[in-house]
């Protein structure tokens, strides 16, 4: 995932802006998290595709 895209997503459950936290960076974030700052909830980032189902669908997957 580019770090460019932090400027356009937008947390799905309450359209709060989303911090990242990074795991493994090449040139691109390989793995880590998007967080809500408004609501907190998180949505994964693995083979550096943001994972951006509200946790609830997630889970039920």
């Amino acid at each position: 995932m580019k770090r460019d895209l932090l400027n356009i997503l937008a947390c799905p459950v309450c359209k709060g802006d989303l911090d990242v936290e990074v795991f493994e960076e090449d040139d691109e974030i390989i793995s880590g998290k998007l967080i809500c700052k408004r609501c907190h909830a998180e949505y994964p980032i693995e083979d550096g595709i943001p994972n951006m189902l509200p946790p609830n669908l997630r889970e039920e997957l």
